[in-house]
C-alpha cells in the first residue's frame, strides 16, 4: 500500500509540474485535433461530406455530456474518456467489444452466446448469464438506457463519440451505474444533404457495409437514415458437424428525425431495429476430468459413451465438439423522443423511450460430441423509460440541474434443459460401481435402482425411467421492475478558480417476480435418502443370505447426479412466490456526491471528490442451483458503492495528461458464479480496489500523434465468506468417512484474496503518423499496442488452467483523396496473441473445465466514399 500511495503522490505531482516544464521547453505545435481524447485520436476528422474539418484545434474543444450538460473534456473534473469517430474508423472499432482496445479501464467479454456479454469498469461489473441481474455498468445510446447487454452489443450506430464514465454515476444516471457508464452519442440530422457509404472485405469471408444519408425535409425538419450489415464466417470449426462457429450475421437500420422550428425548441425522434442471427459462441477444452474421459471412452457395456471430446492440447486450434450448433437470434427495436425547450433561465429536456428485445438461443451445454443435454432459451423484454431534466443556463457563479427518471420493465424468460439420447449411457458410466454399497461389482446403480423399484412400483420400468431423452427442466420466469429516481446537482464558484459541486439522488426500485418451473427429470424428484420401495424388499436380493430389508438410503450417494434441484418431499420444483419467498423486492437509497475543483492556471486543474453509488437488489432468474448451493437464495441484496478520487488534468503545448487516483469499494457486490449446473447469486460482503488511471496525448511534431492510457488496479475481497464452493478446493470436499449422501460444504471463504478477472496493469498506446501530400491527398499509418498483465480469469476454475496475459498489436494505414474517397487497410491482433477471455466448470462434468479463446488475427480493406 505504501508503494502505491508513493507512486500515486509522485504521479500527481508530476502532472501538476508538467505545465510549468512545458512552458520552458521548445514549443511544438500548440494545437491538437478535435477528436483528441483520453484514448486515441487522429488529426484529420471529416464531416458527412468527406471534407476535412476542424484543423488542429485544442483538446479543450471536445464537448462531453458526462454530467448531463455540455462541458469540455479537460474542464470536467471527473474521470471520463472520449473516443471520437475518427479514432473509431482508424482503429476499426465496430462494436463495444472492440472499444476496450482504446479504453483500458473498460473490459467487455462475450461468453456462451452473443447476448451474454459482460461490461466491467475498474474491475467491477456483473450481469452475464443471468437475465435477472442488471449490469453494474449502464449503457446509454442517445440518453436512452439499455438495461441488458443483449440490447447493446449490436454494431455501433452512426456514432459521433463514445464517453466512458469511470466510477459510480448513480447521482445523475440512476440505479444501475454503480461501476460506471458508457454513453454513445450519435450524429444529428443535418440541414445540408450528405451521403456516406462504407464497404469492408476481410479474411474469414468478412463482408461489411454501411451507409447514411442526411438532409432537409423542410426548413425546420431534417432527417438521417443509417443502415449496416455485417457478415463473416466463423473462426471455430466444429469437428463433429463440420460447421463453423463464432461467425457474424447481423444488420441494423435507424431513422432519425429532427424538428427545429426555432433556436429555443427542438424535437428529435429516433426509431431503430437491429437483428442478429449467428452461430456463437465457441468454448475450447481446458481440462478433461474423469467424467469427460468417460464420455470419450469406447462404448463397451457401461464403461463409456463413445463420443468425441475436446483435446486440451489443442486449446487454441479453435476446434469444437458440439453435437448441437449454438444458434443465437436476437432482435431489438425501439423508439425514442428527446425534446429540448429553452426557458431563458434554464433548459427543459424530456427523453421518452420504449424498447423491446427478444433473444432466442440454443446451446450444447455439455460441450462434447455426445448428445447428453441441450438448452433452449427465450427472453422477451419490454422497457419504457421517461426522463425530465431542468438545467440552468450556466450564467453566474451558481448553476444547477434537477431531474427525474422513471423506468417500467417487464421480462418474460423461458428456458429448457433437456436430456439427449446419450444421457443415460453417460450416467451409467459415471456411476458404475458407486453410490450403493453391496451392489455387484460393475453394476450400474441407476439401472439397479430401477430394477428394484419396479418389483414394487409398476410406474418404474428398468432401463426406461430415469435420464430418458426429452426429460429435463422447463423454466419460466416473469419479472416486473418499476423504478424511479429524483436527482439534482449544483456547481458553485467559490472563487474564480475554486468550484464546489454537490449532488444527490433518491432512488427507488420495486421488483415483482414469479416462477413456473416444471421438472420432468424423474430422477431429480427422488428423495434418495428415503426410497420407500426399497423398504419392502429383502436385502438378500442383492446380498444373498443377508437378513432384513434393503436400506431405504442405499442409493443416497447418487445425489451427485441429481442435476436439477427439487423439493423431494413434495416431488416438485420450488416455485415462488411461496411461504418463504414473497416474490417482491423493495429497495431505496439516497446517493450523493461532493467535489472540489481548483484551476491552478489556465492549463491545469485539480479536483478531489467523494461519491456514492447504488444498484438495486436482484432476482436469480436462472436454473435453480440448489444443491450444491442449497444455502443460496433466489435474491441478492443491493450493491452500495463509495469512491474517493483525486485527479488532475493538464494541458501543455502539443498535448495533455490526465490522472485520476481512486479508492473504490462495493458492499454487497452481486456475485453471479456458474456452478456447473446453474448460477449461484450471492452478495460478497465487501470488495474494494485502489488504483489510478493515466491518459496522455502528445504531438512532438505536426504529423505525429502519440497516445497512451494506463490503468492500475489493486483489488481485494475485504469480506466474502459465502463464495461458491468448487470441486477442486479442499475445503469444499466431503470429509473422508462421511455417511453416504453427505452434502459438500456450500460456501468457501475468499476474504483477503484478490478477485479473479482483474489485471493489475492494463493499457493501450498508439502512434499515428499522417502525411499531407497536397492537392487534397494524404496518408496515415497507425500502430496500437494493448496489454493486460497476467491474471486469473475466474475463481471457479483452478488458477493453473486459467491464468493469462494479453499483448495485442493492431495496425492500420490509409489514403485519402480529393474525390472524398478513402481507402484503409487494417489488421487486428497482428501477432496472433493467444489468451482466454474467461473459463468455467464444464456442465455436469465435475473436474472438467472449458474456456473462451480470444479472436484470432483478422484483417481487411475498407473503402469510404462521401457524396
Amino acid at each position: 500500500m505504501k508503494r502505491f500511495e508513493l507512486f500515486a503522490a509522485s504521479a500527481l505531482a508530476l502532472v501538476i509540474a508538467m505545465p510549468a516544464a512545458a512552458q520552458v521547453a521548445p514549443p511544438p505545435p500548440t494545437t491538437v485535433p478535435p477528436d483528441a481524447a483520453t484514448t486515441a485520436t487522429t488529426d484529420t476528422p471529416t464531416d458527412d461530406a468527406g471534407n476535412k474539418v476542424g484543423g488542429f484545434q485544442a483538446d479543450d474543444d471536445i464537448i462531453v455530456t458526462a454530467a448531463k450538460r455540455e462541458q469540455t473534456l479537460q474542464d470536467i473534473p471527473i474521470s471520463v474518456s472520449v473516443t471520437g469517430v475518427d479514432t473509431i474508423e482508424k482503429a476499426q472499432i465496430v462494436d463495444l467489444i472492440n472499444l476496450q482496445s482504446v479504453v483500458p479501464s473498460l473490459r467487455v467479454t462475450q461468453f456462451q452466446s452473443a447476448g451474454q456479454t459482460n461490461f466491467t469498469i475498474r474491475g467491477f461489473g456483473n450481469g452475464n448469464g443471468n437475465i435477472g441481474i442488471e449490469s453494474s455498468v449502464g449503457v446509454f445510446i442517445d440518453g436512452v438506457y439499455r438495461s441488458r447487454s443483449a440490447s447493446a452489443i449490436a454494431d455501433l450506430p452512426d456514432v459521433q463519440r463514445i464517453e466512458v464514465l469511470r466510477g459510480p454515476q448513480s447521482t445523475l444516471f440512476g440505479k444501475n451505474v454503480s461501476a460506471g457508464a458508457i454513453s454513445i452519442v450519435t450524429k444529428l440530422p443535418e440541414f445540408d444533404w450528405h451521403v456516406r457509404a462504407e464497404a469492408t472485405a476481410g479474411n474469414y469471408g468478412l463482408m461489411q457495409a454501411n451507409a447514411s444519408i442526411t438532409g432537409p425535409l423542410s426548413e425546420t425538419v431534417a432527417f438521417r437514415v443509417y443502415g449496416n450489415v455485417n457478415q463473416r464466417d466463423g473462426y471455430f470449426r466444429n469437428i463433429v458437424s463440420g460447421g463453423e462457429v463464432n461467425g457474424r450475421d447481423r444488420f441494423s437500420i435507424r431513422g432519425d428525425l429532427l424538428f427545429q422550428p426555432s433556436s429555443d425548441f427542438s424535437l428529435r425522434v429516433i426509431a431503430d431495429l437491429n437483428h442478429i442471427d449467428e452461430i456463437c459462441c465457441g468454448a475450447s477444452t481446458l481440462f478433461n476430468g474423469p467424467a469427460t474421459v468417460l464420455i470419450g471412452a469406447p462404448r463397451a457395456g457401461v464403461l463409456g459413451v463413445g463420443a468425441t471430446i475436446g483435446n486440451p492440447a489443442r486449446l487454441f486450434d479453435r476446434e469444437l465438439v458440439y453435437n448441437t450448433a449454438p444458434n443465437n437470434v436476437l432482435t431489438g427495436k425501439g423508439i425514442s423522443a428527446q425534446a429540448d425547450l429553452s426557458l431563458g433561465f434554464a433548459k427543459l429536456t424530456s427523453i421518452t423511450s420504449y424498447r423491446t428485445q427478444s433473444n432466442r438461443t440454443t446451446l450444447d451445454v455439455d460441450f462434447t460430441g455426445a448428445d447428453i443435454s441441450n438448452q433452449t432459451t427465450n427472453d422477451r423484454i419490454k422497457t419504457f423509460t421517461q426522463e425530465f431534466r431542468l438545467a440552468s443556463d450556466n450564467a453566474g457563479p451558481f448553476n444547477w440541474l434537477l431531474g427525474g427518471f422513471y423506468a417500467d420493465e417487464k421480462i418474460d424468460t423461458g428456458r429448457n434443459i433437456l436430456f439427449g439420447r446419450d444421457s443415460r449411457a453417460f450416467v451409467d458410466a459415471l456411476t458404475v460401481g458407486r453410490g450403493a454399497n453391496g451392489l455387484p461389482n460393475g453394476a450400474p446403480p441407476v439401472g439397479t435402482l430401477e430394477t428394484l423399484q419396479s418389483l414394487v412400483n409398476p410406474n418404474v420400468r428398468p432401463g426406461a425411467t430415469y435420464f430418458q431423452q426429452g426429460q429435463g427442466i422447463f423454466d419460466n420466469y416473469k419479472l416486473d421492475d418499476r423504478s424511479f429516481s429524483i436527482f439534482g446537482q449544483f456547481d458553485f464558484k467559490i472563487t474564480d478558480r475554486l468550484t464546489f459541486t454537490g449532488g444527490g439522488a433518491y432512488l427507488n426500485d420495486r421488483k415483482k417476480a414469479q416462477s413456473n418451473v416444471v421438472l420432468t427429470d424423474r430422477f431429480a424428484l427422488l428423495n434418495l435418502r428415503n426410497v420407500p420401495e426399497l423398504g419392502f424388499l429383502p436385502l438378500s436380493i442383492i446380498a444373498p443370505g443377508a437378513p432384513g430389508t434393503i436400506p431405504v438410503n442405499l442409493f443416497a450417494g447418487l445425489n451427485a447426479v441429481q442435476f436439477f434441484y427439487a423439493d423431494t418431499a413434495n416431488h416438485a420444483p420450488v416455485n415462488f412466490p411461496n411461504a418463504n419467498e414473497s416474490g417482491i423486492l423493495k429497495d431505496d437509497k439516497f446517493t450523493y456526491a461532493g467535489r472540489l475543483a481548483y484551476d491552478l492556471d489556465s492549463r491545469l486543474n485539480v479536483y478531489a471528490s467523494y461519491s456514492t453509488g447504488w444498484k438495486a437488489g436482484a432476482y436469480n432468474l436462472s436454473s435453480d442451483s440448489r444443491p450444491p448451493n442449497n444455502g443460496v437464495g433466489r435474491t441478492a441484496d443491493p450493491e452500495n458503492v463509495t469512491v474517493y478520487e483525486l485527479g488532475a488534468k493538464a494541458r501543455f503545448n502539443g498535448g495533455f495528461l490526465n490522472l485520476a487516483v481512486f479508492q473504490q469499494s462495493i458492499k454487497g457486490f452481486q456475485s453471479n458464479a456458474f456452478t456447473g449446473t446453474g448460477f449461484a447469486l450471492v452478495n460478497a460482503g465487501k470488495q474494494s480496489v485502489k488504483g489510478f488511471e493515466l491518459d496522455a496525448q502528445y504531438r512532438p511534431v505536426r504529423p505525429l500523434l502519440l497516445t497512451g492510457a494506463v490503468t492500475y488496479l489493486d483489488p481485494k475481497y475485504d469480506s466474502f465468506t459465502r463464495a461458491t464452493c468448487v470441486s477442486f478446493d479442499p475445503v469444499c470436499q466431503v470429509p473422508a468417512g462421511s455417511p453416504a449422501g453427505t452434502l459438500a460444504p456450500q460456501f468457501r471463504d475468499l476474504s483477503g484474496r484478490r478477485p479473479a478477472g482483474i489485471s493489475k496493469w492494463t493499457g493501450s498506446v498508439s502512434a499515428t503518423y499522417t502525411q499531407e501530400f497536397g492537392d487534397g491527398y494524404s496518408a496515415f499509418v497507425r500502430g496500437e499496442y494493448d496489454f493486460a498483465s497476467k491474471t486469473r480469469l475466474t475463481d471457479t476454475v483452478p488458477a493453473n488452467l486459467n491464468t493469462f496475459s494479453q499483448n495485442t498489436v493492431n495496425a492500420s494505414l490509409g489514403v485519402s483523396t480529393p474525390y472524398k474517397l478513402d481507402v484503409q487497410l487494417w489488421v487486428r491482433n497482428l501477432t496472433q496473441d493467444k489468451y482466454l477471455l474467461s473459463a468455467f466448470q464444464t456442465v455436469i462434468q465435475s473436474g472438467s473445465f472449458s474456456g473462451y479463446p480470444n479472436e484470432p488475427r483478422t484483417y481487411g480493406v475498407t473503402l469510404r466514399k462521401a457524396f
